[in-house]
């Protein structure tokens, strides 16, 4: 008689991605968690009236900054039938607007918080220019109150340094490339979360896996990154 194959975990990861920062680390975290043997689901937040990443112009990217500091929704295309099932784990991830969770993340929670969440063990994971404590703050409450089992956090922020960071933010939402300016390169060297910060992702995943394989405890992991320290 042979003996029983150990369960495979598996995580799903819920995410929306505005710019594509979000999903690059994502990619990246889910390869090392199948590195390790785990199974994932990756699920993407769609929105009903799909969103153009640049804005274009100035005038329309201060409106959406304004706009996103009251927390609107944006309505989101239901989720697949592969959602539904069993996890050991829901990575949540999605970027920060304007100090908050993104519109269709809170959309999502709106609306299938309590049915996704209660009694799951989730596992946030905030990319975001730089300012993450206000998102953190009001996407736990959220989480709390749908029951969730919030079992860390994961904190990825642009490394530029300010002000050339929320510049640089700026004008790349506008339709511009900071990055490639002759004034600003020099202070601005590129848009977004680097190569550095992928390969972190990778290794959070591989972390996150071994945890999950041995049943160990996910609090005991330590996901701080050197720019999301307080």
């Amino acid at each position: 008689m042979t003996a029983a194959l150990p369960k495979k975990p598996r995580v799903l990861v819920l995410y929306y991605s505005f710019s594509g920062q979000t999903i690059g680390l994502l990619h990246r975290l889910a390869d090392g968690l199948k590195f390790r043997g785990v199974e994932v689901v990756m699920e993407r937040l769609r929105p009903v009236d799909s969103l153009r990443f640049p804005v274009g112009t100035f005038v329309a990217t201060l409106r959406m900054m304004v706009a996103t500091c009251f927390r609107p929704r944006v309505a989101i295309e239901e989720l697949s039938p592969a959602s539904r099932g069993p996890f050991d784990l829901i990575i949540l991830a999605g970027p920060t607007w304007s100090y908050n969770p993104s519109g269709p993340v809170l959309a999502l929670l709106d609306r299938d918080g309590r049915q996704l969440f209660a009694g799951r063990r989730v596992l946030p994971l905030i990319s975001c220019r730089g300012y993450w404590r206000w998102h953190w703050q009001g996407l736990r409450a959220k989480l709390l109150a749908c029951k969730a089992r919030i079992v860390n956090l994961i904190v990825f922020t642009h490394p530029q340094p300010e002000p050339w960071r929320t510049l640089g933010v700026f004008l790349k939402i506008a339709g511009k490339a900071p990055e490639r300016s002759p004034l600003l390169r020099r202070w601005y060297s590129r848009f977004g979360h680097g190569r550095d910060q992928q390969e972190e992702a990778w290794r959070f995943g591989l972390a996150i896996g071994q945890a999950l394989r041995r049943n160990d405890d996910l609090a005991g992991l330590d996901f701080r990154t050197p720019e999301a320290l307080p």
